[in-house]
């Protein structure tokens, strides 16, 4: 059984957000982008409702998502990135007052499985290598904001990791990061 990747490629991330919502399938979209850029489990994620997100007095996205985690009972504030917010924009018309985000048809939130089989049907139709799963969006956004310069102590943080080795594997650094880093060094001085 080969480990679960995060999806490293940027255009890879993109064409799987893009996916679903290219089809017309909102809650996938969603499940998709927010999996991405909100670092939550898929158990965390599955349990958000849409009153969680969504301000129906004012009528306007929240700026943040308050979580329990199940797995750490911790809480945690998630910022809504614009990412998201556009992405719960879109997806308002299937919005349901306290309603699950990501409703299943039979009624309360779809199942782990379920959201398994969505990411999965995606990486496939776009020909991904990697194993990706529920548990690579988590993985991306670590890999990303790692990429882009934020330092692995906030991620750990984020991801409320109990040591700095987790979050290592998380990131999953490659040797061509460490080449990278080995390069860049070099230009330096």
């Amino acid at each position: 059984m080969s480990t679960t990747q995060p999806i490293r490629n940027k255009n890879e991330v993109r064409e799987l957000t893009e996916y679903y919502l290219n089809k017309g399938k909102l809650r996938n979209h969603l499940l998709i982008v927010m999996g991405i850029h909100t670092a939550l489990r898929i158990s965390d994620l599955l349990s958000i409702k849409w009153n969680d997100v969504y301000d129906f007095n004012r009528k306007r996205v929240r700026d943040s998502l308050s979580v329990l985690e199940q797995k750490t009972g911790k809480a945690k504030l998630v910022k809504v990135n614009t990412a998201v917010f556009l992405a719960l924009n879109t997806c308002l018309p299937i919005a349901l007052h306290n309603g699950y985000l990501f409703a299943s048809q039979k009624g309360g939130a779809i199942s782990r499985v379920q959201a398994y089989r969505i990411i999965r049907c995606a990486a496939e139709a776009l020909d991904f290598q990697a194993n990706v799963s529920c548990h690579s969006l988590r993985k991306s956004f670590g890999y990303h904001a790692w990429k882009s310069g934020i330092s692995p102590a906030v991620l750990m943080e984020i991801y409320n990791h109990s040591n700095y080795s987790v979050t290592r594997r998380y990131l999953g650094v490659t040797q061509e990061d460490k080449d990278e880093a080995y390069s860049k060094l070099g230009e330096l001085f």
